[in-house]
């Protein structure tokens, strides 16, 4: 089954999200935080999308896409954000580090769930 890691300090958005993937059928890894979310991937490679928030102690979500690209060597995964912010800078900087896409919250499942399926498979 196709794996998809979520990653938000927000317990309730993580949950939330969470929910809406399983029950789409996804297999989901729930993540903390950008380091918590790196440590899953590095462990799991077969995991296809990460849905993550920006805004994170410990490591935020741009810091956590560019290390799947520089440290992992992961140009595969599917980066999506979902996230408050919507500065025109912090998008360019998603961007470059390989995000495929920015979904500003509030989190609504149906309408982004064939987009997220077709993401991890």
């Amino acid at each position: 089954m196709t794996q998809v890691l979520v990653v938000d300090d927000s317990s309730t958005v993580r949950n939330e999200v969470c929910a809406c993937l399983k029950d789409a059928g996804l297999s989901v890894i729930p993540a903390v935080d950008g380091k918590d979310g790196l440590d899953k991937l590095r462990a799991n490679p077969s995991i296809k999308l990460v849905v993550s928030d920006v805004n994170m102690p410990n490591m935020d979500g741009l810091t956590m896409a560019e290390k799947i690209r520089s440290e992992l060597r992961n140009a595969t995964v599917n980066i999506i954000m979902l996230t408050t912010e919507n500065s025109p800078s912090v998008k360019e900087r998603g961007k470059a580090a390989g995000v495929k896409g920015w979904i500003v919250k509030p989190f609504n499942g149906a309408a982004v769930i064939a987009t997220f399926k077709k993401l991890a498979s």
